[in-house]
């Protein structure tokens, strides 16, 4: 006789390939017994920098039974996003910004939910059970679920690797009432490669697996509030949204598969847009721009503070107009950019 929870993760198998995502793996809410105290000792060392939230409800965090004790069965998804091109030669054109190739297209948060919200209703029909549904924003640890369903590995720069997928990949959770069997989790398959590590710009990791994210450009430009460490200004180069450099040196991406989805396809307004520009922007001329876009949610002033260190590290007397009409800015952190970036222009002319 037929298993029926087998037929049934066959069957979801199916459908997680018809929604679009390029893989699904299955692994109890128990997996990730290690997990409370590798996030501990995060918290403890400050690497969390201002992110307060991942204090709050960290024991949910921790322990996906927590968070739903009701739960017997997380469904892990993986979506590519691999870029088209190599994200590092942006990095040359210094008048211009560097976005994260993650946010030059629709906010993944909706275009993930959306396709998980239709596995899951199919789910709650099929087997009559409870579902939740996770991306992102929620106490969850995707990555170390993740490794533990079997979609990757967390590599030395801590994200999702996969033999199939590269590290381009969004992931999404979703957790059932329904019993499912688990798959195998993944072995780590980096080696003694270092290369994610020896390219971090700002020597974000003080050993393999471990990042201190107060000196990683993408909380840096992202999360953090206030003015940036003077001292670490420079290495942002001309990235004023996040940072690829880690991702786009992986050996393991020469497996990466092509997006799926035209949404996470670069807008063209935002593949290397010009630093002249996006220093005039205003609040309402900010939010019209990025509207549809996790850009959004940092806010005009802290988005236009990293322009500005950036039109700092470019080298381009031309920048100096549009670095000085921020001068008198009506945020004190931008203004404070502003003339940062006004010196190093002078210094550099």
């Amino acid at each position: 006789m037929a298993d029926p929870a087998h037929d049934l993760k066959s069957r979801l198998l199916i459908e997680a390939r018809a929604a679009g995502f390029a893989a699904c793996r299955v692994c109890l809410p128990s997996s990730v017994p290690e997990v409370p105290a590798k996030l501990n000792a995060f918290l403890m060392a400050g690497y969390h920098g201002q992110m307060t939230w991942l204090e709050d409800r960290a024991s949910w965090r921790g322990d996906p039974q927590a968070l739903w004790p009701e739960a017997r069965s997380v469904i892990m998804l993986a979506d590519a996003y691999t870029p088209g091109h190599d994200p590092l030669e942006d990095l040359n054109h210094k008048s211009n910004g560097v976005i994260s190739v993650y946010a030059r297209g629709r906010d993944y948060h909706d275009v993930v939910k959306k396709r998980l919200k239709r596995i899951a209703r199919w789910l709650a029909a099929e087997a009559d059970c409870g579902v939740k549904v996770f991306v992102d924003t929620a106490p969850v640890a995707e990555k170390p679920l993740a490794h533990a369903a079997g979609l990757g590995w967390q590599g030395k720069h801590t994200n999702l690797v996969s033999r199939e997928l590269g590290n381009w990949v969004f992931l999404g959770a979703l957790f059932t009432t329904a019993h499912l069997q688990p798959d195998d989790a993944e072995t780590d398959h980096c080696g003694s490669c270092t290369r994610c590590l020896d390219i971090c710009p700002t020597d974000a990791f003080p050993t393999p697996y471990q990042l201190d994210a107060r000196r990683c450009i993408s909380y840096l430009t992202i999360e953090h509030k206030g003015p940036v460490d003077p001292a670490l200004r420079p290495a942002l180069g001309n990235r004023i949204y996040g940072c690829d450099d880690c991702l786009a040196v992986c050996p393991w991406n020469k497996f990466a598969q092509t997006a799926r989805d035209q949404r996470y396809e670069t807008r063209g307004d935002l593949d290397a847009p010009a630093l002249s520009t996006l220093a005039a922007l205003d609040d309402a001329g900010f939010r019209e721009k990025f509207a549809g876009s996790p850009i959004k949610r940092t806010g005009r002033d802290r988005f236009v503070r990293n322009v500005a260190y950036a039109i700092g590290n470019s080298r381009d007397p031309g920048l100096l107009p549009a670095v000085q009409a921020l001068i008198n800015d009506s945020d004190p952190v931008v203004a404070e950019a502003a003339g940062w970036a006004i010196q190093k222009l002078k210094e550099t002319a």
